[in-house]
């Protein structure tokens, strides 16, 4: 096995990736998505739960686990990079499920893992504290079961289910933490003043940022206050299909093809994947 193709290898740098500094984890949503990220330049990829789901024609967090075991498996193999999986909320009702599902997706090859704690039910959209706690020393467990490596990252979903509780997601990812979170993640944290206390509260540990829109904020800017690592979520997904709607309803509307000189080349294209042009 090539130190290239080696799960232990990938999981090894990533990890490595998360003790000093900062880096961009981009969120590619296919294989070529995928290739393109690793020819720009980045040293790991992250998947992203909507973009496959939006690959498929279903909207976010309808991927079975199936599915999404599928997608790890390609992404995996679609580079020599390590991939990190979102793996929403362990696709199971228990923490025992947690816990089998995660050893799937370890075996596939995934350098990290990220378990959320959003239930998916708008009236009730977070997890009892103590039942998101079982879950994440589930994962912990089949782990270190499986030999310890493979990074776990645990996300207090507050700011995405439209329950902005700063002190209650800091007191949720220290939880996670104490039940053996490597990272700590709270998506939809946007002011520096958000970001510094996040990281404060959870230091030493990484926190991962997300950068799903515009900002002010530069890289730099972001390593500043402590962040060590930014993913982009399903953001370069909704670039793509931004430009393609934008393609498409000047057509339908206006009868114009104007968008289409934004398109990348296909001779460029063939050239990265290693097909002729045809």
């Amino acid at each position: 096995m090539s130190a290239a193709s080696d799960p232990t290898a990938r999981r090894r740098r990533f990890r490595e990736l998360h003790a000093a500094g900062c880096f961009v984890l981009p969120n590619p949503w296919d294989v070529g998505s995928a290739k393109y990220l690793q020819h720009a330049g980045f040293p790991a990829l992250a998947t992203t739960s909507s973009g496959a789901a939006w690959r498929h024609g279903k909207a976010d967090g309808q991927m079975t686990l199936e599915e999404e075991l599928l997608h790890l498996r390609e992404m995996v193999d679609a580079t020599s990079l390590p991939v990190n999986a979102d793996f929403e909320a362990g696709f199971a009702t228990d923490a025992d499920g947690v816990a089998r599902n995660v050893r799937r997706a370890i075996d596939i090859g995934v350098a990290a893992l990220s378990i959320e704690d959003s239930t998916g039910n708008p009236d009730a959209p977070l997890r009892d504290l103590p039942d998101a706690v079982a879950r994440m020393r589930a994962a912990r467990a089949a782990i270190d079961a499986a030999g310890g490596d493979t990074l776990l990252v645990g996300r207090a979903e507050n700011f995405f289910v439209n329950r902005p509780d700063l002190d209650d997601a800091i007191r949720r990812l220290r939880a996670y933490s104490d039940a053996g979170a490597d990272c700590l993640y709270a998506p939809g944290i946007r002011t520096r003043e958000q970001i510094a206390a996040v990281v404060a509260a959870v230091a030493p540990k990484p926190v991962n940022l997300l950068v799903g829109s515009a900002t002010e904020l530069t890289v730099q800017d972001i390593a500043a206050l402590g962040v060590r690592r930014i993913s982009l979520g399903g953001a370069l997904a909704r670039s793509a299909w931004g430009g393609f709607q934008r393609a498409v309803q000047g057509i339908v509307h206006e009868g114009r093809f104007d968008a289409l000189a934004d398109a990348a080349s296909g001779a460029e294209l063939n050239a990265l994947f290693g097909s002729a042009a045809r």
